[in-house]
């Protein structure tokens, strides 16, 4: 829906009308969804009394898969349409048994207002092979000369809440591949990937888990890709679109090398919500992390993916319990771990010099000798017998002599 009101030049006998337009009732209104109501005015500015047989309102909904013969091919054209929206209103017209209005000289406003179908409509789009598209159209009925008209492009949203189950639920695929031809095989690529859940919402960011393992003889470059396919069926064929919206690259892996992404994100483009309720065009999306493999095929995994428009809540979620949330697997909570894990501390620096010199026993000082060596070479390797560390208590064993108080303060 375009930001300015629509308008058409003065087209008539004598420059009788000057413009006429049509605005929205609020123009920063992005789009609209079934059941809601679309309000405005037509505007009609009239330089001299203007003779009309009527003004009315038409809206329109429809979607249209549609393509030409293919060049060489005996296939004739193919055409599909669906109507989702068909009003019409009347905003003026003659009184009873006139045929003709005349429209004094002036700027004259004509309200309007109507409701959606309270039905599911489906989201606006446009595509190579055809598109879904909504438009609000004021005609102006004049006696001897053409119809003047005016059209705004209605935008249509289907919304998609990801808080659903289905579109919470995690999804997981692992493939291997072998590389190389015949018995002349260099070793096998694996890949498993997994991401959070299958909903998100343009804007996102969608953390990646994934583990590598090359043991071929290649060097191999892990990627990942947002791609949206567009799918239209028009007279019982089918016309297949697909394009990348968006990707990220890894580092390489040598040959016998792995690596591991700990929520590698891939942030979503502003693109068309996910349409899966038309029955002649769909738009789907996926996300693929695939290896591309020097003089082999790449090695794929598709991860079927949602972009809606409601965004997702966590855990406070009305549509998701906490039951349903830890019923799923939760085996990808180990790849957030950190790589190389904090080693503990010594048990030499938890104990006091105190407790370290009461069980370190005497040993006596091997004997100083002059000139040649009067004694065989030994090593002198103390002994350390450390007790197991206490129990854990909130009383202290060894309590000062002198107590101390020390003003204690919280920083909130």
């Amino acid at each position: 829906m375009g930001g300015e009101a629509g308008s058409a030049a003065a087209v008539g006998s004598e420059g009788r009308v000057k413009s006429l337009g049509l605005v929205f009732e609020d123009e920063r209104k992005g789009c609209y969804s079934s059941g809601e109501t679309v309000a405005g005015h037509v505007l009609l500015e009239a330089a001299e009394p203007v003779a009309l047989r009527a003004l009315r309102l038409e809206a329109h909904g429809r979607a249209v898969a549609a393509w030409g013969p293919s060049p060489g091919a005996a296939a004739p054209a193919a055409a599909s349409e669906v109507e989702y929206l068909n009003v019409r209103l009347s905003l003026r017209e003659p009184p009873a048994g006139e045929g003709i209005l005349l429209l004094q000289p002036g700027k004259h406003e004509f309200p309007f207002s109507f409701q959606l179908p309270s039905e599911p409509l489906v989201t606006s789009f446009t595509g190579k092979y055809g598109s879904i598209q909504y438009c609000v159209r004021a005609v102006l009925e004049r006696p001897k000369v053409p119809d003047q008209s005016v059209k705004r492009e209605l935008q249509v949203v289907s919304h998609i809440d990801v808080n659903t189950p289905a579109l919470l639920t995690p999804v997981l695929k692992t493939q291997e591949k072998m590389v190389g031809c015949w018995f002349f095989t260099s070793g096998p690529v694996s890949l498993s990937a997994k991401i959070e859940r299958k909903g998100y919402c343009n804007g996102e960011d969608i953390p990646i888990y994934a583990e590598i393992e090359n043991c071929s003889s290649r060097l191999i470059v892990p990627k990942a890709a947002i791609f949206q396919t567009q799918t239209y069926l028009a007279s019982g064929r089918t016309k297949t679109v697909r394009h990348m919206v968006a990707n990220v690259r890894g580092n390489h892996i040598a040959s016998g090398g792995t690596d591991t992404w700990n929520g590698k994100t891939l942030k979503i483009p502003p693109v068309t919500p996910s349409i899966l309720d038309c029955c002649i065009i769909r738009i789907d999306y996926s996300l693929a992390v695939y290896i591309h493999i020097p003089g082999a095929k790449k090695l794929m995994l598709e991860l079927p993916l949602v972009i809606g428009t409601i965004p997702y809540h966590g855990f406070g979620s009305r549509n998701s319990s906490i039951a349903s949330q830890f019923s799923m697997d939760l085996s990808w909570l180990t790849l957030t771990l950190p790589e190389q894990p904090e080693a503990p501390p010594n048990y030499a620096d938890v104990v006091s010099e105190e407790e370290f010199s009461r069980h370190v026993p005497p040993y006596p000082q091997p004997p100083n000798c002059e000139g040649e060596a009067c004694c065989p070479m030994f090593a002198c390797i103390q002994e350390f017998r450390f007790h197991p560390p206490p129990l854990y208590s909130e009383v202290d064993p060894y309590p000062p002599d002198v107590e101390e108080t020390q003003p204690v303060s919280f920083i909130l």
